[in-house]
């Protein structure tokens, strides 16, 4: 790969990272020399910059030629239009773009003359991201891999289409309904992710994912449930456990993003679940990085648990006591430094 010329060795560790070994320690920073000679895009308005092929190509070009990737970091194109929650789109949910991110509209007005949750292969969003990937693959040169667009699942994409308060009603008052919609997702979740796989797996037999930054030598996917903020250990086991441990199991490599401490109940059902091979842990606003040591005893109790772990957020600086603290095995630290010299260091200091 050009921009990445250890992508050999950062592949390994993300391999050994998956089965629970080793540091996969992720550093970017800005690039003492730009990679090429490019222009960078004027702004644009919000339209044109989420969902033009064109424009976000050049954009994604111009950011990934000017980012020094260290370690386990790859460069790799987003290739996501919205935000997270493409599958909402797809399944019928509103789109408006702002300059920040994408706001979803609900669709699931009426839940018993609502139709079977399919994906249409003429939907404007699906035909949008395709466009992206695609212009995206013209351009790559060997440069750099093509994202997979952050999809999500279950109740999360459920609350997309339905409403969140709607659907916390709807757990209570059409349970067996929720349960048929959550397996409608599922089969639209499939399709989405073989159709788009097609296009981005890489020549080591894998793909990567934007979101978090990781890679798996297979199919690859960073998994969710924010929605579980607000539901029960008992309830999630009711609608989530299942279908989540069966999506798993479609996926090869499957990370679980646990958001915040309010999530923090569900960690015992997430670590039953064996097809999800990793966790990662994402602190909410006003509370330490990832990087504190108010989260190793969380990172332990992961690791103790068989799942390898990610930290997002860590300073440079928190790097060491962190992997002192926890342990040297089975860890992703995502970092950034202020320099590339910085990030060198850290690097150096890490693995030697």
């Amino acid at each position: 790969m050009i921009w990445k010329e250890d992508i050999d060795s950062a592949l390994q560790r993300l391999r050994d990272w998956w089965d629970g070994r080793g540091v996969a320690l992720h550093v970017t920073a800005p690039a003492e020399e730009p990679r090429a000679d490019l222009p960078e895009p004027p702004p644009a308005d919000p339209f044109v910059a989420r969902l033009d092929p064109q424009y976000r190509v050049q954009a994604e070009i111009y950011r990934l030629s000017r980012t020094f990737f260290g370690g386990v970091a790859l460069p790799v194109f987003n290739a996501n239009v919205g935000g997270p929650g493409s599958l909402g789109l797809f399944l019928g949910a509103e789109g408006h773009v702002t300059p920040d991110t994408v706001w979803y509209e609900p669709c699931i007005t009426d839940p018993d003359a609502h139709p079977p949750l399919e994906c249409d292969p003429q939907n404007f969003w699906w035909q949008r991201h395709l466009a992206v990937i695609d212009e995206a693959l013209r351009q790559a040169e060997g440069r750099y891999l093509v994202g997979m667009p952050d999809l999500v699942e279950n109740l999360d994409t459920l609350a997309q289409l339905r409403g969140p308060e709607q659907t916390l009603m709807d757990l209570v008052e059409r349970p067996e309904w929720v349960q048929e919609k959550i397996r409608e997702i599922n089969r639209a979740y499939y399709t989405c992710f073989d159709a788009l796989w097609e296009r981005i797996h890489d020549p080591w037999g894998g793909n990567a994912f934007h979101a978090f930054q990781i890679w798996g030598p297979g199919k690859t996917a960073k998994v969710q449930c924010d929605f579980s903020c607000m539901i029960s250990p008992k309830m999630f086991r009711q609608f989530v456990l299942a279908p989540m441990a069966e999506q798993c199991a479609y996926l090869d490599y499957a990370m679980y993003h646990l958001d915040g401490t309010q999530a923090l109940p569900q960690l015992p059902n997430l670590l039953s679940i064996d097809t999800i091979r990793a966790i990662e842990w994402t602190p909410q606003a006003g509370l330490p990085g990832g990087g504190s040591p108010e989260w190793y005893d969380l990172y332990r109790q992961i690791r103790a648990g068989g799942k390898s772990v990610q930290a997002i957020g860590v300073l440079p600086q928190e790097v060491e006591p962190l992997i002192e603290a926890v342990g040297g095995e089975g860890i992703f630290l995502i970092v950034e430094t202020a320099t590339e010299a910085e990030a060198r260091s850290l690097l150096q200091r890490v693995y030697g």
